[in-house]
Formats: C-alpha cells, structure tokens, sequence
C-alpha cells in the first residue's frame, strides 16, 4: 500500500509539472518591410498614344510579372490634353528591381514585341522614373477593382527645408482622418528615394474618389473643415511645410489591377 501512494504522489507531482509549465512565447507579429515601388510615367511619341497604352495591355503588362514585378496600378490623365501613361510597379526591393529590368530588357519575347510593334517607329518619346518606399502611416495596399468605377488622384508634396518629418506627422496624426471625414479614399502614401543623397524625399500619395467633380468638392471641404484650419494654422507656426504641391486626376486603364 505504502508503494502505491508514493507512486501516485510522483504521477500527482509529475501532472502537476507538466500543466504548470509555460508554453513558449510566441514570436510577436512582426510589420511586413517595406517593398519598393517605382512611378513610371510615360510619354509617348506623337500620334502613338493609342499604341502605347495597347501594346501594356496585350504584351507588357505579362511580361513583368513573368519578371517578378507586381503590377499595381495604371491611369491615364483625365486632362486629355496630357498624353501619358501613368503606373506603378512594386519590387521587393532595389536589387531585385535592377535585376528583373535586366532580365525583361533581354528577354527574347520582349524583344520580339518591340520589332512588332515598333515597326513605324518608336512608341515612347521618354520616360520619368519615381524611386519610392512606404511610408510608415500607409494603409495596406488593396489591389481591387470596385463599381462604379472609381477616379484617383495622385498628389506629389515637395516639403520646404528640414520639413518632411513634420509633414510626415501632420499626415500620419491628422490629415488622413479628415481625408476620410470627407469622403476620400486613403490608397496609398510613399516617400521617395532622391538620386542626390543631398536632395530631401518627397510625399507622394494617392487618393481615390467617385469622380474628379466629387473629389474637387471634398478637397474644398476638407481645406474649410476647423479642425483642418486649426492643425493647419498650429503646425505651420515657423513657416509652411511644402514648397508644392501637385495633383494629377487620372482613371484606371481597363488592365489596371487597381480601379
């Protein structure tokens, strides 16, 4: 008998043990790293509009994901005078950009595309190039196509002097939650990556709107809201935070991952 209950106060003891002991902590979730995005904008040779923006359509667009690039977005101008095409590829970081540019400008097909379709002559006049990272307040990027069709706007802020970060918090503490007050769609905030380490970043950002008109009427309500005129006022106490500011209205091409 005296075996017995010892034998059962170790297996007591030993269950005991077991559901005292702490389970391993659990890695915390960690915040995906930033990825690398890239504005292209391009302008095409006169009367090649049409052809440029058909030939992303039937052939490019293909081609950079076979490449590793993510397409995000592409738009055209509404301001029809503007023969651009303006999109968005992301990367998942700088090496890995230069090296799928590389593999795309040597790929065959390409190759192969571009006898095609430059058979009377070059499509693109030349092409502007925007190097930029995520800003630490932007939402999660949403590759969605919603109905109705929706118009963004891509706005460009060049900060003043030693201003970004203070332009920065503004964004991150108060100007988006009055974007969304007013009926803008928050898609997408970037800080760019200047060729001369000495030049300051910029903002650029993209806003989603039911139309141009609509987007213009809450931009007016947004810029008279007193809570606005307020951060405004406070935040501007030694001077303005941007230099310019910049603003494209553009609608989503029919290939366009994002509309």
């Amino acid at each position: 008998m005296h075996t017995f209950y010892s034998l059962l106060t170790v297996s007591l003891l030993f269950s005991t043990a077991l559901v005292a002991k702490p389970e391993p902590a659990k890695p915390s979730a960690r915040p995906a790293a930033s990825r690398f995005y890239e504005v292209r904008i391009y302008h095409p040779t006169p009367g090649k509009y049409a052809e440029i923006v058909d030939r992303f359509r039937q052939y490019t667009t293909k081609i950079f994901e076979k490449h590793g690039m993510e397409n995000i977005g592409y738009w055209t101008p509404t301001d029809t005078t503007m023969k651009e095409l303006i999109y968005i590829l992301a990367y998942p970081n700088r090496e890995a950009r230069d090296a799928s540019w590389k593999a795309f400008g040597s790929d065959p097909e390409w190759k192969a595309v571009v006898a095609k379709t430059e058979a009377n002559g070059k499509l693109v006049d030349h092409v502007d190039q925007i190097f930029m990272t995520d800003a630490d307040f932007s939402p999660k990027l949403k590759l969605k196509k919603e109905l109705p069709e929706r118009t963004f706007e891509l706005r460009t802020y060049t900060p003043a002097p030693g201003k970004l970060p203070n332009l920065l918090t503004r964004f991150r503490d108060h100007t988006m939650k009055l974007f969304s007050k007013h009926g803008m769609t928050n898609v997408a905030y970037w800080v760019t990556e200047e060729k001369d380490p000495a030049t300051q970043s910029k903002l650029v950002y993209i806003l989603a709107h039911p139309s141009e008109a609509e987007g213009k009427a809450h931009f007016d309500e947004f810029r008279k809201d007193p809570t606005w005129v307020k951060v405004k006022a406070d935040s501007e106490k030694d001077g303005s935070l941007t230099t310019k500011v910049e603003s494209v209205y553009m609608k989503p091409t029919d290939y366009s991952p994002i509309r």
